[in-house]
C-alpha cells in the first residue's frame, strides 16, 4: 500500500517546461540553462506514458529518384528583387516569414507582391490583422496594387481567416501580421507564445495541404529578433529580414534561412512616395559623381551577399574647439574608423589626427561594416587630414590590420568586375588579386605606406614633415595608380 502511494505521488508531482525552447526540469527555474531565457519556465502537469501504435501510412514511401519534383516548381512573384532573395520564386506549399522592423516598408512590399502575382489561376488573399480594409484599399491606389484577382479581408480570428481559405481557394495567402491573429480554442492574447505557435501550426498545415504558398509578416523585438518563440522560425521554410534606416531610400531583403535556395542572397528596393520598387543595379545610391575629386572621399566595393555594391566613403577633420576632440560617423563601425585613425597615426605618420574633430559617413545610407573598406575609410581620413584629393576614378579594396599590412578579402574579381562595369579604371587591392578586368590598372599595396603613395607629393597638414621630420615621398596623382600596375 506504501509503495503504490509513494509511485502515485511520484506521477501527480508537477513538472516545468520552458515555453522558448520545449526543456523540462522536475523544479521551478527562473532561467532557463538550455536556451538561457529569463522568465519561461513554467508549471505543467506530468504526462502519462504513453505508446503509439503503428498507424496507417497516408502515402508509401518510394525511392528517391522516383518522388515527382516537379510539384516543388517555384512560381516568380513578379518581384525579380524578391525572387532573387527566394531563390527563384515562391515554391507550392511554402510559408515564408517576413519580419522588419515598424516603418520600414514590409506592408507595401507584400501589397505589391500580392498583385503582381495574382492572375486568373492563381489567386491571392491578402488577410490584415492591423488595418482595415479601406486602409489597405489606400494604399493599394497609392502604389498601383489593384488587380480582379487579388482578395483583402480584414480578420484577427484563426477560424475565420481558415474559412477565407476554404471560399476564396487562394495559391497565396499573405497573412500582415501573425502576431494580430488568435485562436479561440488557446487562452493568451494574440501576440503570446502560445498564440503564436498555434496560428503559424494551422496556417502550416493548411499551406501544406492545399499546396498554397504563404507569407506571413512578422513584428521585431527592441534588439532587432523576430517577436515570438524561437520555434516559430524553426517551423517555416524561408525566414527574410526587411533592413533598412527610415530615413534612407534603400532598404535590403536578407535571406536567414532558405530550404530552396542559397542565404547569402540580397534583394535590394528603393521606397518612394509611389510605393517601393526593385534595384537591379543599387551602386547608383551609393555614389557622388562630381567632375573633379574633393578630397576627404575614397569608394570602395562592398560585398551584400553575393551582391558587389560600390559605394562611398567620406571624411572631414577640422580643428577641435574642445579638449576632447569628436569623433562622428554614419554608416561606419565606430571601432573600425578608430582603428583606422591609430593606424594612420602610427603606421602612416600623421599626426595631426588626434587633436582634430573627425567625421566620417556613407553616401545614401549604406552601411559598411566589412573589414574589405578599412582600407577605403584609411584613405579618405588621410585624403582629408591632408587637404589632397585621391586621383579620379579609384577604388580601394582591403582589410587593415593593426601593423599596417593590407590583407586580403574574399571576392576581390568580383569587386573589381563591378568596378570595371561603373567606368572606374585603377584599383588598390592587397598582393595577388587574381585574374583583373581587361583595361583596368590595379596597384597591389602590401602596408599602408605603399597605399598613401598615392596621395599627391608635397608638404601635407598633420603629417610628420610638419613636426620636423621627414615625410614619406609620394607619387603624382595621375602616374602613382601606374606603378607597379599589372594587366591581365
Amino acid at each position: 500500500m506504501a509503495a503504490r502511494t509513494s509511485r502515485s505521488s511520484a506521477k501527480d508531482r508537477p513538472s516545468y517546461r520552458c515555453t522558448e525552447c520545449g526543456w523540462t526540469t522536475a523544479k521551478w527555474l527562473g532561467r532557463c540553462p538550455e536556451c538561457q531565457a529569463w522568465g519561461t519556465v513554467e508549471e505543467y502537469g506530468s504526462p502519462a506514458v504513453r505508446t503509439t501504435a503503428p498507424g496507417r501510412v497516408t502515402s508509401a514511401a518510394l525511392p528517391i529518384g522516383q518522388v515527382d519534383g516537379r510539384q516543388a516548381t517555384a512560381r516568380g512573384t513578379g518581384v525579380p528583387e524578391l525572387d532573387r532573395v527566394l531563390g527563384g520564386g515562391l515554391v507550392p506549399g511554402a510559408v515564408v516569414l517576413l519580419a522588419g522592423e515598424p516603418g520600414v516598408g514590409k506592408s507595401t512590399l507584400l501589397l505589391d507582391v500580392a498583385s503582381k502575382s495574382a492572375s486568373d489561376e492563381h489567386r491571392t488573399l491578402y488577410v490584415t490583422g492591423e488595418e482595415s480594409a479601406s486602409q489597405v484599399r489606400l494604399r493599394a491606389d497609392r502604389i498601383g496594387a489593384l488587380s480582379d484577382h487579388l482578395y483583402l479581408a480584414a480578420e484577427t480570428d484563426l477560424s475565420a481567416v481558415l474559412g477565407h481559405l476554404d471560399s476564396v481557394k487562394p495559391s497565396l495567402l499573405i497573412l500582415d501580421s501573425v502576431q494580430t491573429v488568435a485562436s479561440p480554442e488557446i487562452d493568451g492574447a494574440p501576440g503570446g507564445m502560445a498564440q503564436v505557435r498555434e496560428v503559424a501550426g494551422a496556417l502550416i498545415r493548411a499551406s501544406k495541404e492545399r499546396g498554397m504558398s504563404t507569407l506571413l509578416v512578422g513584428h521585431v523585438t527592441k534588439d532587432g529578433a523576430i517577436a515570438g518563440p524561437r520555434l516559430l522560425e524553426h517551423l517555416v521554410d524561408v525566414v527574410l529580414h526587411f533592413e533598412g534606416d527610415r530615413h534612407a531610400r534603400l532598404r535590403l531583403v536578407r535571406g536567414v534561412k532558405n530550404r530552396y535556395g542559397a542565404t547569402d542572397e540580397v534583394g535590394c528596393f528603393e521606397l518612394h512616395d509611389e510605393g517601393i520598387t526593385g534595384l537591379a543595379d543599387p551602386s547608383g545610391l551609393f555614389l557622388t559623381r562630381r567632375a573633379e575629386p574633393v578630397p576627404g572621399t575614397c569608394l570602395t566595393v562592398t560585398l551584400e551577399g553575393r551582391r558587389p555594391l560600390v559605394a562611398e566613403v567620406q571624411a572631414l577633420t577640422v580643428d577641435s574647439q574642445i579638449p576632447s576632440p569628436r569623433r562622428t560617423t554614419s554608416g561606419l563601425e565606430t571601432s573600425r574608423v578608430s582603428m583606422m585613425l591609430a593606424v594612420l597615426e602610427q603606421r602612416g605618420r600623421i599626426s595631426a589626427l588626434g587633436k582634430r574633430d573627425i567625421y566620417s559617413a556613407t553616401v545614401g545610407g549604406v552601411k559598411l561594416s566589412e573589414p574589405a573598406a578599412d582600407l577605403a575609410v584609411a584613405l579618405a581620413l588621410a585624403s582629408a587630414a591632408s587637404d589632397t584629393p585621391l586621383p579620379k576614378n579609384l577604388v580601394a579594396i582591403g582589410e587593415v590590420g593593426l601593423a599596417g599590412e593590407v590583407r586580403r578579402v574574399t571576392g576581390v574579381q568580383r569587386r573589381l568586375a563591378e568596378a570595371h562595369r561603373l567606368g572606374f579604371t585603377h584599383a588598390l587591392v592587397p598582393s595577388d588579386p587574381g585574374k583583373v578586368p581587361a583595361g583596368m590598372r590595379v596597384l597591389e599595396v602590401a602596408d599602408i605606406a605603399d597605399a598613401l603613395r598615392v596621395l599627391p607629393r608635397g608638404r601635407r597638414r598633420g603629417s610628420a614633415a610638419d613636426d620636423g621630420g621627414e615625410a614619406p615621398a609620394r607619387a603624382r596623382p595621375e602616374d602613382a595608380p601606374l606603378q607597379s600596375a599589372r594587366r591581365q
